[in-house]
């Protein structure tokens, strides 16, 4: 399978405060960061890239770092770029860079 950029969000709820949220996705990004696989933290969503399974295996694991901080629930947004080619973070960021 080619390797694909996943980004996403997960929405920590239940917590009582800012500080609480905060955390919560703080834990989440930790997750990202100890899966080794590429990724890009922006203000909203995470993006990551590497193959698709593994990918949702870090979402997963994230969406539990998530409950585990005290969050009630966890909402997530996932967006998937598949291109049977590949599809990487750094020719998406090329221009910018």
């Amino acid at each position: 399978m080619p390797t694909v950029t996943v980004s996403f969000e997960v929405l920590p709820g239940g917590l009582p405060n800012k500080a609480a949220t905060y955390a919560a996705v703080d834990a989440a990004i930790a997750v990202v960061a100890e899966s080794g696989l590429p990724y890009r933290v922006g203000p909203m969503e995470t993006t990551i890239e590497g193959e698709y399974d593994a990918i949702m295996a870090v979402i997963k694991q994230a969406q539990e770092a998530v409950l585990q901080a005290g969050a009630t629930r966890v909402f997530t947004l996932i967006k998937v770029d598949y291109d049977p080619h590949g599809s990487t973070i750094a020719e998406k960021m090329a221009k910018y860079a």
